[in-house]
């Protein structure tokens, strides 16, 4: 038998969050970020190149290469999207956003199935509150959509999955994946057609976006926990059929994504060469699932009795496999923030189930530390955007200037009026939290969503061209394009030498040129050669001063030392 759930809510506790609300913090938080910038260095700019490549049939779909050099990353799925998009779309929307739009397609499907994930887990007899002897608990839906806002906030809250949500890498397409499975998983007594979708494009998506691994452990993961359910759906009784053709569904899914994986090689080992730094580690869970990751721990502490019995309790079962995995990810593999990013929809819905057991000065402290802390936070942002503008306060112009000498600022006032909208949000938000008579139980989540929401639009509208500019390679490589010409002959194509592949992808893209590697080249190939700086200097290059001519040396302008040098065979014609 079951033991008694420790969750008390009252009717009046789960009071619905407009849906306005959710979707335009959802809104807030998908767009920025993706839109009003160049590819960034350095895996930003290795998948755009590829992806590139792929739509302009310079390369096989099933071995993308760029000058020859196969991507650093695995998997084939985030190239075809975004090859496939930038096919459709470029015309319309332009290269750079053309390709980002899968991306950021997933990143909307990631909030999606954490909801209905959440939503559905939150609806099994295990998690419902205790029954009141006079009535008055709250019902069925209105518990579960409840608790499915709170994991949507839970999730949006979390400081690590700002930045890497907004790449374009197999970083994201693995976490869009993870997330329909972890739906698939929760919501398979209830839609069978969606939950099995859910299932087939996930496996599918993990085993081709380089977590061969992960796709496996979810897949048998998901049969064992189909075939163990005491109780199915909202239904405490056990539905012994339906839950072995799950649990053969599951199975029979893993086994073909096996054959896939082996197939086309896909299998990959990202194992940690060397002893992991704790110290680091600790730190990366300490802030990466903040402010989830204490309340996923307040509910491991007060649910321990429930998840002893896994069978009867799945929404406990599913989360904490769909959260371990990742976890035990990190801890073994690199890089650990991309693995356990894949755990933060999981860890978000843990969280979610601490609210009904929070007590009352738990959740001020939450909210009294993320109002000063974000708040500061987006002051600090106006202040820096200041400076940069007007010059005041002068330290931090002066910082600035030194760190992007370069950078020249502009004001771009439809991006000001949105930061200047969000901070009023903001600001309204607080007044609203602080105000009395607040009994939602999702109310402690409404800050921390909030602002990390305005702090991610505020640097993805105020600091938007400041960080392209130093983080973009377009600078740097259109400094080499004005030299190339200046040139007296035209260039069209250029050896490369000690470039990563980044590098050599924003060289094909922001010069126009063909490359090759130097090392394959033939005779005469190509009459300039672009090599990094460190590897010019390198006494085992010079061999190649006989036979190449220093034209320029360009540095990119908030790194001096990664800068590039312009070459031209000896016996060509100096430049004019």
């Amino acid at each position: 038998m079951n033991q008694p759930t420790p969750a008390i809510v009252a009717q009046s506790a789960v009071r619905r969050l407009p849906r306005w609300s959710l979707l335009l913090l959802c809104l807030a938080y998908v767009v920025p970020g993706f839109v009003m910038r160049g590819p960034w260095r350095s895996a930003d700019m290795e998948a755009f190149g590829y992806m590139r490549e792929l739509a302009q049939h310079h390369t096989s779909w099933f071995k993308p290469a760029i000058s020859g050099l196969l991507p650093t990353s695995d998997g084939l799925l985030p190239y075809w999207l975004g090859a496939v998009a930038l096919q459709w779309l470029e015309s319309l929307l332009g290269p750079e956003l053309a390709a980002r739009l899968p991306f950021m397609g997933l990143l909307v499907v990631t909030l999606a199935a954490t909801w209905w994930g959440a939503y559905y887990l939150a609806r099994t007899p295990g998690a419902q509150p205790v029954a009141f002897a006079f009535g008055g608990e709250a019902q069925l839906t209105d518990y579960a959509r409840a608790m499915a806002d709170a994991a949507l906030l839970a999730l949006v809250a979390c400081l690590g999955l700002a930045q890497l949500s907004h790449e374009t890498t197999s970083y994201v397409t693995q976490l869009g994946c993870t997330a329909l499975l972890f739906f698939a998983a929760a919501a398979m007594p209830y839609h069978r057609f969606k939950s099995g979708l859910a299932m087939v494009l996930g496996m599918l998506g993990l085993a081709l976006s380089g977590a061969p691994t992960l796709a496996m452990l979810f897949g048998l993961g998901g049969a064992g926990m189909a075939l163990s359910q005491q109780s199915w759906g909202d239904s405490s009784g056990r539905n012994m059929r339906q839950a072995r053709l799950w649990s053969l569904a599951w199975l029979v899914m893993t086994a073909i994504c096996a054959l896939l994986i082996t197939r086309w090689n896909l299998w990959a080992s990202h194992l940690a060469n060397n002893v992991k730094d704790w110290d680091s580690l600790l730190q990366l869970l300490l802030w990466f699932c903040w402010p989830a990751w204490p309340l996923a721990l307040w509910t491991l502490w007060v649910w321990r009795r429930q998840i002893a019995r896994p069978q009867y309790n799945p929404h406990l079962a599913v989360s904490l496999w769909f959260a371990g995995v990742p976890l035990a990810a990190c801890l073994i593999s690199q890089p650990a923030d991309r693995a356990l990013l894949l755990g933060l929809p999981a860890i978000a819905t843990l969280a979610a189930f601490a609210l009904p057991t929070l007590r009352r000065s738990i959740s001020a402290l939450i909210d009294w530390f993320t109002l000063l802390f974000f708040s500061i936070s987006a002051i600090a942002i106006w202040v820096v955007w200041l400076a940069v503008q007007t010059g005041t306060p002068a330290k931090i112009a002066a910082n600035i200037t030194r760190l992007a000498p370069q950078f020249s600022a502009s004001i771009s006032w439809p991006t000001v009026l949105v930061a200047l909208a969000a901070s009023a949000g903001w600001v309204v938000l607080v007044i609203w939290r602080t105000s009395r008579n607040r009994a939602a139980i999702w109310k402690s989540l409404v800050l921390p969503a909030g602002g990390a929401t305005l702090g991610w639009l505020l640097i993805s509208t105020l600091w938007m061209p400041l960080l392209d500019h130093a983080r973009s390679y377009a600078p740097q490589m259109e400094q080499i394009a004005t030299r190339l010409g200046s040139a007296s002959e035209r260039a069209d194509c250029a050896l490369t030498y000690g470039l990563g592949r980044a590098q050599i992808a924003a060289l094909r893209y922001y010069t126009r040129l063909d490359t090759q590697l130097l090392r394959q080249s033939r005779p005469g190939q190509c009459q300039w050669l672009v090599v990094d700086a460190d590897r010019w200097a390198d006494p085992h290059s010079q061999p190649l001063r006989t036979q190449w001519t220093e034209v320029a040396r360009v540095a990119r302008p908030t790194e001096r030392k990664e800068a590039l040098v312009l070459l031209r065979r000896a016996s060509a014609p100096a430049a004019q």
